[in-house]
């Protein structure tokens, strides 16, 4: 089997990916500070990611556990803009990054599939998108300091693979990650559309999210690819034209919007990786 390096696998998108890989025939190493679920298959290495010696020494193998890897999935950071001081966010999640994938790099690793965020098209979409349904054909628009390391490793990928032609770097935007217990809440938006505006509407079932990093993994894509991850419709009921017209009534409409279509297009991810969502 190949060998995958996921950081962050305890985590919620942590935790399917994990799941994922394994169902399809990956052999699963986690590194993070917390443990994954206790029937996961996966071996554990507890670590500190802001250690590069500690990242270094386990991404070339611990003895008896596991050799090197053939993949990264790289999932690991603070999770969202907020919660913690900025420049904790800021100094956490670009060290964390670069020390990953720089290890990875040492260790010969040329497929390297990474968290990016639907935050990088510029939410919470206080200054409205330049059309919808958005995709990745307009530049980064970060606001705020998460969004920005974001942006950053984006151009830190276009120029690691620019140094090496072999090397594959999948940027995910992720939209807001749901498993299936957090439907229960979708009802209750319906008093407040007002109050899921700011990534227009959308979500990522854990799962779906899951099938996008594997399906990165396992393409011959080469040099660096960003694409959006969202479920293919919204959290709403209510029709898209309606919630357009709104909320953002001024922005280009470009296509049918479809009633309850995505309006985070995942175009590029259904023609390029093969995605599907399924939940």
């Amino acid at each position: 089997m190949a060998r995958v390096v996921v950081t962050g696998g305890a985590g919620k998108l942590g935790r399917a990916c994990v799941d994922e890989l394994i169902r399809h025939g990956w052999d699963v190493v986690v590194f993070d500070r917390v443990p994954p679920p206790s029937a996961s298959e996966a071996v554990f290495i507890p670590i500190d990611l802001t250690d590069y010696g500690q990242v270094l020494d386990a991404m070339l193998g611990v003895e008896e556990r596991y050799a090197r890897p053939d993949a990264l999935v790289h999932l690991a950071a603070i999770a969202a803009p907020g919660r913690v001081p900025d420049h904790l966010t800021f100094i956490n999640n670009i060290s964390c990054t670069w020390n990953v994938v720089s290890a990875a790099r040492r260790a010969g690793v040329t497929n390297i599939v990474w968290a990016s965020s639907e935050t990088v098209l510029g939410l919470p979409f206080d200054t409205p998108p330049p059309y919808i349904p958005v995709d990745e054909e307009y530049p980064p628009r970060p606001e705020s300091t998460y969004s920005l390391v974001k942006t950053l490793e984006e151009t830190m990928a276009v120029q690691l693979c620019r140094w090496n032609p072999e090397l594959k770097m999948i940027g995910l935007r992720f939209s807001n990650v749901m498993e299936p217990d957090d439907y229960a809440r979708f009802p209750s938006f319906e008093d407040d559309p007002g109050s899921r505006k700011w990534n227009l509407w959308g979500y990522i079932d854990a799962r779906d999210g899951a099938q996008a990093v594997r399906l990165a993994l396992e393409s011959d894509l080469t040099g660096t690819e960003i694409f959006i991850i969202a479920n293919a419709d919204t959290v709403m009921s209510r029709p898209n034209a309606a919630l357009v017209a709104e909320f953002y009534p001024d922005v280009e409409v470009r296509g049918d919007l479809g009633e309850h279509d995505t309006l985070l297009s995942i175009e590029k991810a259904k023609r390029l990786l093969g995605y599907r969502p399924a939940y």
